[in-house]
């Protein structure tokens, strides 16, 4: 490993459009979850200009089959659901407001295509929604075990839209990005080389070429500043540290009415902050039948508890699946040359089928998936946080003492 290095990652908050609907899409899971435990749903939501519209497949006891179509009220439920995520998030402008957007719903029943290689039978077990790979991580950088680039860059989003939510920073709006490029030594991070955040802004909070309001500008600034100092740790933000905020100058018109949204666009963000490979597949908007969720979920809990167990200062997990098998097909660990003394990743490779069933059923009763658990994951990434004080499951290190027995 080389002894000095930057690496950078990104985040965007819960008004940035592709979040938006990622938010929309797992608020629908959550729905049909809420509903009905077994429930199949393959969410899309595009956002633009006072718009949203779904299309997807669905399968829900009690609120949509092949026969009978939507239930009574359905339709108007999955209305309502989107509009209060909307008006959850912030968004009462000009251009994308929760109570005027046009709604168009064009969610239809799954295949019983796709249907049939999921569904379990006499003689079959529950089988993969899809095939693909997925791949989890942990590293010990952060009290998370989450790569620092991307959980101070999570952070910083994260407090100012408490500070917006609660009035404390009434000059911000919902959409923003941020960047966080932190050098490290020997493979630790010491500071901050350079922090970027551009956030939509109250009218007349801009200072560029000589136009706008600099005091107005300057007070934005000198918060964000602050965030900074506040989220990263003490000795980090130095005078050597390049800090941009807002660089193109002005960002008043922002979230769907600046630019589309699409759910499944932030995979990134959701997952490492590109500390590690990705398989490709999104999360939001799908149900744990497709592993391209639970799988993820799973690599990302088992990592994770081998970091926690000081098996490995690091480790990448890959799973891959067959759509309609159950059991993977590979099973991969890379501990990248920190594993401890006597562990190696062929025996952990050889462990963990025996720690949890890794096929999407086993996974889903593992972890407890089959809950409307959802729309609180879509916003600030999957990985490395607490719901309502709570760790998601994933995220729980249940498996320390099993690990450390096993190997």
């Amino acid at each position: 490993m080389r002894n000095s290095y930057l690496f950078t990652s990104e985040s965007v908050s819960e008004g940035h459009p592709d979040k938006v609907s990622d938010q929309i899409s797992d608020a629908i899971v959550d729905l049909f979850l809420s509903k009905d435990a077994e429930a199949r749903v393959a969410c899309e939501t595009l956002t633009t200009t006072d718009r949203v519209v779904l299309a997807g497949e669905i399968r829900c006891r009690g609120v949509y089959d092949a026969e009978n179509g939507w239930a009574d009220g359905a339709l108007e439920e999955i209305e309502e659901t989107v509009r209060d995520t909307v008006r959850r998030i912030g968004y009462e402008q000009d251009g994308f407001h929760w109570e005027t957007l046009t709604f168009e719903n064009h969610l239809h029943g799954q295949s019983a295509h796709i249907a049939q290689g999921v569904d379990a039978g006499e003689e079959k077990d529950e089988g993969a929604g899809d095939q693909g790979i997925m791949f989890g991580y942990a590293c010990d950088e952060t009290p998370d075990l989450m790569p620092a680039t991307l959980d101070y860059s999570h952070k910083i989003l994260e407090r100012l839209a408490e500070d917006r939510h609660s009035g404390k920073a009434p000059f911000l709006e919902p959409d923003s990005k941020s960047q966080v490029s932190l050098r490290y030594v020997d493979g630790k991070p010491v500071e901050a080389t350079a922090l970027v955040v551009s956030t939509q802004h109250a009218p007349g909070y801009f200072f560029h070429n000589g136009e706008g309001d600099e005091a107005k500008y300057n007070e934005l600034r000198d918060y964000v500043v602050g965030v900074f100092k506040d989220v990263l740790p003490g000795g980090f933000v130095t005078d050597q540290t390049v800090i941009h905020v807002n660089p193109t100058g002005r960002f008043e018109i922002g979230g769907p009415d600046g630019d589309a949204g699409l759910t499944g666009r932030k995979i990134i963000v959701d997952t490492y902050g590109g500390a590690s490979p990705h398989g490709g597949g999104a999360f939001s908007g799908k149900d744990p039948t497709k592993v391209d969720r639970s799988a993820a979920y799973v690599t990302r809990y088992l990592a994770k508890n081998i970091v926690a167990a000081g098996l490995a200062k690091r480790c990448t997990i890959q799973l891959s699946y067959a759509i309609g098998v159950a059991e993977p097909l590979s099973v991969y660990v890379d501990l990248h040359g920190t594993g401890a003394d006597g562990v190696d990743e062929a025996k952990i490779e050889a462990v963990l089928p025996n720690l949890v069933r890794l096929t999407p059923k086993g996974i889903r009763e593992h972890l407890s998936l089959n809950k409307p658990i959802y729309a609180k994951t879509a916003a600030y990434g999957h990985f490395g946080r607490t719901a309502d004080g709570d760790l998601f499951p994933w995220e729980k290190t249940n498996l320390v003492d099993k690990l450390k027995a096993a190997l």
